[in-house]
């Protein structure tokens, strides 16, 4: 690509035409062989039998996954401590086993499990992201770290220095991990098929939060556009996964009642493959995705669409009593006539064994023509036949129906050439998508020791720290108070006192006592090291330069969120802004004016309305 790069810059630049004819007889070589690489590639990122599971593929149409977003090996051990000495003014080397343990976990998180344990260790890292956005990146300044990750299908590398699009790429990889696991499910079981639906509803829920929350990616696969169609697509594969499980217990054994739902919600996977066709085929997510998925989607939408028809007509042609009330009113709603077809046949609801014989054929060669396109468009994938196991579905399928009509064909039957009413799509079973839950993945921060994430933070300043010493008799006092806690915040200095003389300035920190650390040490606590102190006391402070944490914010407190420039990955909406391992707060809830959260142990803690006046008593 950097070849290909510099030659077309030559190329355009250069004046000599004997030296634009080499380059563009190089350009013209590098191009053919990035094709072959991009043939390559594509082969192997859209192979959707990958992922299958074997004692199922044999009966079921394969899924839909998709591969994981690779990354390089980082080290961002050098910045990390810069930042630390600079910006809280810490001894860095106290934080190497937390930078190493951060290294790891990204380390490890590169090549996760498929299963539940790598999607924990994906979700793990994730909640440490939250805190290492926080502690150490802002858009003021650049660390000079920069995250590389390629695209899931093309493989082609995107690096950016924002954070955002470092944990993108990790809810992508979850996403994809989803899918993966989803496709491998036994689906010949009832049980394999609610794990699949599941899955598959876990990734498509990922991906619209991904959609919601992350704009101007970098790299196709985090698109807008691409998202959107993977949301449809999963949501395809877990309603495909419902009429599987609908069909396992043989809706043609029972009545036709089980083969009219069966027909619907044939009916219903056949349009939501339909839906996912219009995203697929539109740009530019057309020119993006292996034409093998779209293959596969057209040849979904037909074979969902002829199984529809199949079912309706099973149930019409085995039914042999006189239909009920239930079943008629059943067939007024599900059939759909179509106004501008000359040659439909004007039976919705048959009256007598004739007409319910003949509405039955109209649906079963209606299947046959289905099933013949759906065969049609898998031979024109050179993909797709590779993928045996989906031909043999697909031709089980044509012959069961041409069985069934060659049952019931009578000879020189000139009705037959008539079209059937379209099957209305309809289900019992909704599909709803939550959004993730990243409280139940709760880590600790890493770089707890650096104090309060709420003050000692990125986008915080104040002060270096600077020791004060101050020394009294018994009869003095110190001349100031305290109030707060983590830190203890200098509520008061009295004037003309030994803190004033020393230095010591309303709303400073304290952050440590005679060389003890007291970033996290509550009110009390500070107050009794004050006292133990006697008559020598050593503090450091810090004077934070943002604000004056003593008086409340005049306006609202903006809430901490990823933000870059336009060019850049960026965290957008509010759901994002909250912890990962606090609850996900859901603004379609009843009060949907207000939001809630039932932990978040990042809440500011607020400042304790009693004045202690930090002094020994003479003796």
């Amino acid at each position: 690509m950097m070849l290909r790069a510099g030659a077309e810059r030559l190329f355009r630049a250069t004046t000599n035409k004997k030296l634009k004819e080499t380059v563009a007889l190089e350009l013209s070589f590098v191009n053919s062989n990035l094709q072959l690489l991009k043939e390559q590639l594509a082969d192997l990122n859209s192979s959707v039998d990958v992922y299958q599971n074997g004692d199922s593929s044999a009966f079921a149409v394969p899924m839909i996954p998709l591969g994981l977003k690779e990354t390089k090996d980082m080290d961002f051990r050098d910045a990390f401590k810069d930042f630390i000495m600079e910006h809280y003014s810490e001894d860095a080397s106290q934080f190497e086993d937390a930078i190493g343990e951060l290294m790891d976990l990204r380390q490890a998180m590169r090549t996760p499990t498929r299963d539940q344990s790598g999607t924990s260790l994906l979700f793990r890292y994730y909640s440490h992201l939250y805190y290492v956005e926080r502690r150490f990146f802002t858009s003021e300044r650049n660390l000079g770290v920069f995250f590389e990750w390629y695209d899931s299908l093309t493989g082609v590398p995107s690096c950016q220095k924002t954070i955002a699009f470092e944990k993108a790429s990790v809810l992508f990889n979850i996403a994809a991990l989803y899918t993966q696991i989803g496709a491998r499910q036994d689906r010949n079981k009832s049980s394999g098929l609610d794990s699949s639906v599941d899955s598959l509803l876990r990734a498509a829920s990922m991906f619209l939060y991904i959609n919601n929350n992350f704009s101007n990616a970098p790299s196709m696969d985090l698109r807008p556009e691409t998202l959107e169609m993977l949301v449809n697509l999963m949501l395809a594969q877990a309603r495909e996964c419902i009429f599987e499980k609908l069909i396992l217990t043989g809706p043609e054994k029972k009545n036709i009642e089980a083969c009219l739902e069966a027909g619907q919600e044939a009916a219903q996977a056949a349009e939501a493959y339909e839906c996912v066709h219009k995203h697929i085929s539109a740009e530019p997510v057309k020119d993006y995705v292996p034409y093998s998925w779209i293959a596969l989607v057209l040849v979904k939408t037909e074979h969902y669409r002829a199984l529809s028809h199949y079912y309706v007509a099973l149930g019409l042609l085995d039914h042999t009593d006189e239909l009920s009330t239930v079943v008629k009113d059943m067939l007024g709603c599900i059939q759909i006539s179509d106004p501008e077809k000359t040659t439909l046949v004007d039976i919705k609801v048959p009256q007598n064994k004739e007409e319910r014989c003949l509405l039955g054929k109209c649906h079963l060669r209606e299947s046959l023509i289905l099933h013949d396109e759906s065969l049609r468009i898998h031979k024109m994938c050179r993909q797709l036949r590779k993928i045996d196991s989906l031909l043999d579905k697909l031709r089980k399928s044509h012959e069961r129906a041409l069985n069934k009509y060659a049952d019931v064909e009578e000879e020189d039957d000139f009705q037959e050439v008539l079209d059937p009413p379209r099957i209305q799509a309809s289900t019992k079973y909704q599909l709803t998508l939550t959004p993730p839950d990243f409280s139940q993945y709760k880590v600790k921060d890493l770089f707890h020791d650096l104090g309060h994430l709420a003050i000692f933070c990125a986008k915080q300043h104040w002060t270096a720290p600077r020791t004060i010493h101050l020394s009294k008799s018994d009869e003095k006092t110190y001349g100031f108070s305290v109030r707060g806690d983590c830190p203890a915040i200098v509520a008061a200095v009295d004037k003309d006192s030994l803190a004033e003389f020393a230095g010591m300035k309303e709303g400073d920190f304290i952050v440590a006592v005679n060389d003890t650390a007291t970033k996290w040490f509550k009110h009390d606590e500070v107050v009794a090291l004050i006292r133990l102190a006697e008559n020598g006391l050593s503090l450091k402070l810090v004077t934070p330069t943002d604000r004056n944490y003593l008086r409340p914010r005049e306006t609202s407190r903006s809430p901490s969120s990823s933000s870059s420039r336009a060019s850049t990955v960026s965290s957008i909406r509010a759901v994002d802004r909250i912890s990962p391992t606090g609850s996900w707060m859901s603004t379609n809830s009843k009060d949907s004016g207000t939001k809630k959260s039932t932990w978040n142990p990042f809440r500011r803690t607020t400042l304790k309305d009693k004045t202690e006046l930090c002094s020994v008593p003479s003796r």
